[in-house]
């Protein structure tokens, strides 16, 4: 770790409705090429601890929208370490104008992971490590698989972003045109409108109008936190690392087992896209869950409690606390 750990509060922003959890300890660490990453690590109070759960966020995510998966994770005997990706939530940006979504690479994704393990999950939790990702962080584990075989026991990953769906312009016509713009220094271009303020009514996240709400109200206190539309070098690098991980050559050198837990109503990542994932990827295991839409840990509890189940029935050690056949719908 490069900076002293700091009180919780002066880096994890607290709402009455989404208070920090207990037993944290939050700081700063020095990512791929010194970028400034912010992380937390949050210890279950269940002794001994069942292992470790690295947390992985989607785009435009942050360290306080899983309060709640935290608490529920900490309550299965899990401790959760989590940072937030480069150029988003309490991390640096990497551009002058910090609304844009924008990665050099999307291989500094992976060395930040790596660096993480490496710096802080390894030092300070618990063994065994296990991973789980949504939607970007899913396509950042799934990229970074081959070379964490020896480091995670066992992943799951929600809504994983091998795909692009719900756009103005089809992925057929993005993938040329986000190519072309980065290759002629125009990556920084954002690539659609600023939807900080989108409203709950037609969202393609989630049917929760509560969990929405209350994720909606930590952004209007704390904008900073958000970034907006993403650049066409972000587009250009995370497709390709998507059409990357679905080759046969990379998913058959992944021997993690995997969860693809799968929304059906998915508007981000056509719930196809995550099927063909799933036939090609002897680790992978497809858990559909019928009526959920992208974000599912931010889901009705109908829909969310599926996720947690399938989720403490897969890591090692534990034992399910909501029967599977009463929460499907």
């Amino acid at each position: 770790m490069d900076e002293a750990q700091v009180s919780r509060s002066d880096i994890l922003f607290s709402t009455p409705d989404n208070p920090v959890p207990d037993n944290c300890t939050a700081g700063y660490f020095e990512g791929f090429r010194g970028t400034r990453l912010r992380y937390a690590l949050f210890r279950s109070a269940i002794s001994p601890a069942k292992g470790t759960v690295v947390l992985l966020q989607g785009r435009n995510e942050f360290i306080e929208k899983y309060f709640e998966t935290i608490r529920d994770l900490n309550a299965m005997g899990l401790w959760v370490a989590t940072f937030d990706l480069r150029g988003q939530g309490g991390s640096e940006r990497l551009l002058k104008d910090a609304r844009k979504g924008y990665v050099r690479r999307f291989m500094d994704y992976q060395h930040d992971l790596e660096i993480f393990l490496q710096t802080i999950v390894l030092p300070d939790a618990r063994l065994p490590f296990f991973l789980i990702a949504h939607s970007t962080g899913a396509l950042i584990a799934l990229a970074s698989a081959p070379r964490l075989n020896n480091r995670i026991d066992r992943m799951a990953l929600a809504a994983p972003f091998v795909g692009l769906g719900g756009q103005a312009l089809p992925e057929k016509w993005l993938r040329p045109l986000t190519s072309t713009l980065s290759r002629v220094g125009l990556g920084s271009v954002s690539m659609g409108k600023d939807q900080g303020h989108r409203p709950f009514a037609n969202n393609p996240l989630t049917s929760d109008e509560v969990r929405f709400n209350r994720n909606a109200a930590i952004v209007a206190a704390r904008p900073d936190l958000t970034i907006g539309a993403p650049t066409a070098r972000w587009l250009h690098e995370s497709l390709m690392a998507g059409s990357m991980v679905n080759e046969q050559s990379h998913l058959t050198r992944i021997t993690i087992p995997t969860l693809i837990l799968a929304p059906m109503l998915d508007g981000i990542v056509p719930y196809i896209y995550q099927e063909r994932l799933s036939r090609n990827f002897r680790a992978g295991q497809l858990i559909t869950i019928t009526g959920a839409r992208h974000e599912i840990f931010q889901e009705r509890d109908i829909y969310r409690a599926q996720a947690l189940a399938a989720i403490q029935a897969f890591m090692p050690g534990t034992e399910p606390l909501v029967d599977l056949s009463e929460t499907a719908a």
